[in-house]
C-alpha cells in the first residue's frame, strides 16, 4: 500500500511525551496485596469443598476471572484433590457455579478491599497536572466494576477511561484492553502510552499493545501482603520477597519495576527522556 504523504524520519522517531497512563486496579491503584480477589477465590472453592491454597489463587492472577477458574482447576493439585472430593474430573458446570459463586463473593470483598494504595491519588493527579490522560484495565468484568468503581471515586479516583475484560474480544495477555484505552483516550501515538500493572500477564499485555511497561511489586499480587504486613517487616525482608517478584515481573517484559504506584513520577521522566532521544518502547 502506498501512503498519500510521506513520513519524515523525525515522524517516526516519536519524540514524547508521555501522554496516557494505563493502570491496573486490585495491586496497583487500589487494594495493596490484591487480596480481595485472592480471598473471594479461596472461598468460593471452599464452599465447593475443596481448599486451594493462597498460593494456588494467585497463580493465574491478571487473566479474565472465569478463566482464573479454569486455571486454578488446570493446577495438578487442584484437580487432584477436586476429583478426590467429587469423584470426577472437573467440567464447564464446575467453572461456571465456582465463578458464579466467586462473582458474589468478590462483590462483597471489593467494599472491604477498596481502599486507595498511599500515594496513588497523589500520583494520579501530577500526571493529569502534566496533562497525561489516565486510562485502566481489569481483569474483573463489568458487573464487578460497577460496584467497585462508586467506591474508587468515593475516595477520589475516576480514570477517564475504564476498560474491563468483559468489554473485548480477548483479554490478557493479549493487547485489547490497553489498545481500547488508546482509542478511547484519544492517544496520537501509542509509544506516548504506559501500562501500570502488577501481573505479568497485565505486563504481556501492554507490551503486546506496543506501550511502555511498569511493574509493580511491593503493594501487588507477586508479594501479596497487606499494606500492614508489608509495613511490618525489616528491610532484609522486604528485599527477599521483592526481588523473585521484580524478576518475574522483568520476564514479563516489564520496563521498569517499582514497589508502588506512590514511586511512578521518576519513571515517567526517564521515559520521556528517552522518548526525547527517539527511543520507542
Amino acid at each position: 500500500m502506498t501512503l498519500p504523504f510521506t513520513l519524515s524520519q523525525d515522524a517516526r522517531a516519536f519524540r514524547g511525551p508521555v501522554s496516557a497512563a494505563i493502570f491496573d486496579w486490585a495491586g496497583t491503584v487500589l487494594d495493596f496485596g490484591c487480596i480481595a480477589p485472592v480471598a473471594a477465590f479461596r472461598e468460593a472453592f471452599a464452599l465447593a469443598g475443596v481448599e486451594i491454597s493462597e498460593a494456588e489463587a494467585r497463580l493465574p492472577m491478571g487473566a479474565a476471572k472465569r478463566e482464573h477458574v479454569q486455571l486454578i482447576l488446570a493446577q495438578p493439585g487442584v484437580q487432584a484433590r477436586w476429583q478426590a472430593a467429587k469423584g470426577q474430573a472437573s467440567g464447564e458446570p464446575d467453572v461456571d457455579d465456582l465463578y458464579r459463586a466467586f462473582l458474589g463473593i468478590d462483590a462483597v470483598n471489593c467494599a472491604k478491599y477498596s481502599a486507595m494504595i498511599p500515594g496513588a491519588l497523589e500520583t494520579i493527579a501530577a500526571l493529569r497536572a502534566r496533562g497525561i490522560a489516565i486510562g485502566s484495565t481489569t481483569g474483573y468484568p463489568r458487573s464487578v466494576m460497577d460496584g467497585l468503581a462508586p467506591l474508587a471515586a468515593a475516595q477520589g479516583y475516576v480514570p477517564d477511561c475504564c476498560v474491563t475484560v468483559s468489554d473485548v474480544e480477548r483479554g490478557r495477555p493479549w493487547p485489547d484492553m490497553p489498545l481500547a484505552n488508546v482509542l478511547a483516550l484519544g492517544v496520537a501515538d501509542v509509544r506516548s502510552c504506559v501500562v501500570v500493572d502488577d501481573s505479568p500477564t497485565g505486563l504481556a499485555s501492554g507490551r503486546a499493545a506496543g506501550t511502555w511497561a511498569i511493574g509493580v511489586v511491593a503493594s501487588g499480587n507477586e508479594v501479596g501482603l497487606t499494606l500492614e504486613a508489608w509495613l511490618a517487616l525489616g528491610a532484609d525482608a522486604r528485599d527477599r520477597l521483592r526481588e523473585p517478584a521484580r524478576a518475574k515481573l522483568e520476564a514479563a517484559g516489564a520496563h521498569y519495576v517499582i514497589d508502588t504506584v506512590a514511586d511512578l513520577l521518576p519513571v515517567i521522566d526517564v521515559i520521556d527522556a528517552r522518548l526525547r532521544s527517539g527511543e520507542r518502547p
